[in-house]
């Protein structure tokens, strides 16, 4: 789960390059094994469940500015959507016991943590 100053999506940046603080990201202990191998200064992606998403969105307007044509959820970066995974590109800042402090992330605060990965 996400720990964040970010307590809603309209006051959270679009992309996390752009202005998003760093975070907290917090393993279950069960799963503290699982980060064996990460260190400070990683870069990791974050695949989050975009649980406040509207999942009926088939179409939006790009950056929810009204003059963009609509276009379909899947050829834009909008949470919303069917599926609404999020991808989070971020560092390593810090790691105390089960928790991670990463950065920059757009995720507000109580965000579901699907998966972390190495980035390539």
């Amino acid at each position: 789960m996400i720990r964040s100053t970010l307590k809603s999506r309209r006051n959270a940046p679009r992309q996390g390059n752009e202005g998003a603080p760093d975070a907290w990201l917090e393993v279950r202990p069960s799963l503290a094994a699982a980060l064996q191998g990460l260190a400070v200064g990683d870069a990791i992606v974050v695949i989050t469940w975009l649980h406040r998403a509207d999942r009926d969105a088939l179409r939006v307007h790009p950056r929810s500015i009204a003059r963009n044509p609509l276009t379909g959820v899947f050829a834009t970066r909008s949470p919303d959507r069917p599926n609404p995974l999020g991808l989070h590109p971020v560092v390593v800042r810090a790691i105390e016991g089960t928790r991670l402090r990463i950065g920059p992330i757009e995720a507000i605060d109580g965000t579901p943590v699907v998966d972390i990965k190495r980035d390539c």
